[in-house]
């Protein structure tokens, strides 16, 4: 396991600049199936998934399914499924929305959201992580503040695995230009202005000139669901 300050440093000064495919390619490599490309069906997910079809068909890539997407969301699944050689496995919570309720009273996500992403999406990202070394993103630097900062790789503490971000250096323009060149399916809602799309109840569209991410928990100080925080417990990553 990848894990020392030093080596860290070699693979992001190694790899910084070059291209998304080379970098998984080498993940591929080292790791196997011990590697796993998470999706939230953005547009970055978009370039990796289809990038990671041409390098691997049929790889395995899972996506957290809160039971709380968007229509357009699960549309969108469907086109992949008949554009892309790859297989898209359903990670869901343990509770279902009405345990969730009965446990933690009604819209957690309203009263609680820090508990209600840690129930639906933290949970289950660390279950499936479990016995798995590598976890690919698609999160980049340009997509807020607290983002910019982002290695192409890094060690999670929270999940124990070597954390890899092969498009963190992409620029928005570049992700939409691959996406047209390659006539790849595309969330409906990025068209409507929504450019980051979660859950329906805490994803609104964005004002011009807003940060990529401004739509998401538009109505609290709440800017990461805790996937990319350093403390991923209910009420400490905000």
């Amino acid at each position: 396991m990848i894990r020392e300050t030093g080596q860290l440093q070699r693979l992001n000064s190694r790899f910084e600049g070059t291209s998304p495919s080379d970098i998984l390619k080498w993940v591929l490599d080292v790791y196997d199936d011990k590697a796993a490309l998470s999706t939230g069906f953005g547009a970055s997910g978009i370039v990796l998934m289809h990038q990671l079809s041409l390098i691997h068909p049929g790889t395995s890539v899972f996506y957290l399914d809160t039971d709380l997407l968007f229509d357009e969301t699960y549309e969108l699944m469907d086109k992949i499924r008949d554009r892309m050689d790859i297989q898209l496995v359903r990670v869901r919570p343990d509770y279902t929305l009405q345990q969730q309720e009965e446990a933690y009273g009604e819209k957690l996500w309203e009263t609680r959201p820090d508990t209600c992403c840690y129930i639906r999406k933290v949970l289950p990202l660390k279950r499936y992580l479990s016995d798995k070394e590598a976890w690919i993103t698609a999160i980049r630097r340009d997509q807020s503040p607290t983002r910019q900062d982002t290695p192409v790789f890094s060690h999670d503490e929270n999940l124990g695995v070597l954390k890899v971000c092969p498009i963190a250096g992409w620029t928005e323009d570049e992700v939409w230009a691959y996406i047209r060149i390659n006539d790849l399916p595309f969330n409906e809602l990025h068209d409507k202005g929504y450019p980051s799309i979660g859950c329906r109840p805490c994803t609104r569209p964005v004002r011009q000139g807003d940060d990529l991410r401004a739509g998401r928990w538009a109505d609290s100080d709440k800017t990461e669901c805790g996937l990319h925080s350093r403390n991923a417990h209910p009420g400490q990553s905000r």
